[in-house]
């Protein structure tokens, strides 16, 4: 991890100097704001219902926006099938009810882009628990995480296409069966589109190449993340952005015409369980 950090300090380093602060092409970038969602969707998993998912992000751009950096906070607090907590069924036992428990999230992440070159290493917290596609008792309640991937629209004439890497490289991923680092991996390429009337839509394909948690740690490839995100985006006063937006996906793990509508409660339609997935959300941003 610290081979890791030191690297992505030195790219920063480097593309600070590039983006000197007296230079008039340099800004200072920052925003704040919250969602509420009627699921949290992530890439294709269902991690729950109803969600309020605040996030602060500062930073800056330069060279004709060409360089970018930023360091996030984004948080989800939500509930299990709509009903927020209640508490433990017997305490004794450390037994969660899994119709009304939630574990609060907190994501910390650094991101770079260097001429389309996009560099991220992000933190995800889980507070009172692990995240819900844990199998083992006690491997904490984190992970790390580490992206490459590229802009096209920084270097050629596909404006909005682009394609990321992401790997889990510490914290909360073992392998069940043989105890070792499972290397989780999620492999994305998308492609966002903007319209008149400040309409956009984005269509993302996933994939993990190999066991992970985004087949519970039992299945190899799979395409688990095929989605389209419809938004429009109203500014008021100059102040405030408002977004209204609505997003499907299609986990095709072990799918098939049985389970494709098949409805779960509780803790069974989390994760790669669930194949159908959709929410409807509503932000705001200043």
């Amino acid at each position: 991890m610290k081979k890791i950090f030191t690297l992505f300090a030195a790219v920063l380093m480097a593309a600070t100097v590039m983006a000197d602060e007296n230079s008039p092409k340099a800004r200072f970038t920052y925003e704040a704001g919250a969602e509420v969602v009627s699921s949290y969707i992530w890439r294709g998993l269902y991690n729950g219902g109803l969600s309020l998912q605040p996030s602060v992000s500062v930073g800056f751009v330069s060279l004709a926006d060409k360089v970018q950096f930023d360091v996030n906070v984004w948080g989800n607090v939500g509930a299990s099938d709509w009903v927020f907590r209640k508490g433990r069924q017997n305490p004794d036992e450390n037994d969660m009810n899994p119709n009304t428990y939630f574990v609060p999230e907190v994501d910390f992440s650094v991101n770079l882009r260097v001429y389309g070159l996009a560099l991220g290493v992000t933190h995800y917290y889980y507070f009172g628990g692990t995240p819900f596609f844990s199998k083992l008792e006690d491997d904490g309640g984190s992970q790390t995480e580490v992206m490459v991937g590229l802009r096209f629209g920084d270097f050629c004439k596909a404006k909005g296409l682009y394609i990321d890497y992401h790997m889990m490289v510490a914290g909360n991923d073992l392998n069940p069966e043989t105890g070792k680092r499972a290397w989780s991996t999620y492999i994305e390429a998308g492609y966002e589109a903007e319209f008149e009337h400040d309409i956009t839509l984005a269509i993302a394909l996933g994939m993990t190449p190999w066991r992970s948690l985004y087949t519970d740690y039992l299945g190899k490839f799979a395409v688990n993340n095929i989605s389209l995100r419809l938004g429009k985006t109203w500014n008021v006063a100059e102040i405030v952005d408002i977004e209204l937006f609505a997003l499907g996906s299609i986990n095709t793990w072990e799918i098939n015409k049985d389970n494709c509508f098949a409805w779960r409660a509780g803790d069974y339609k989390l994760g790669a369980a669930q194949h159908l997935n959709g929410t409807i959300g509503l932000g705001f941003w200043f």
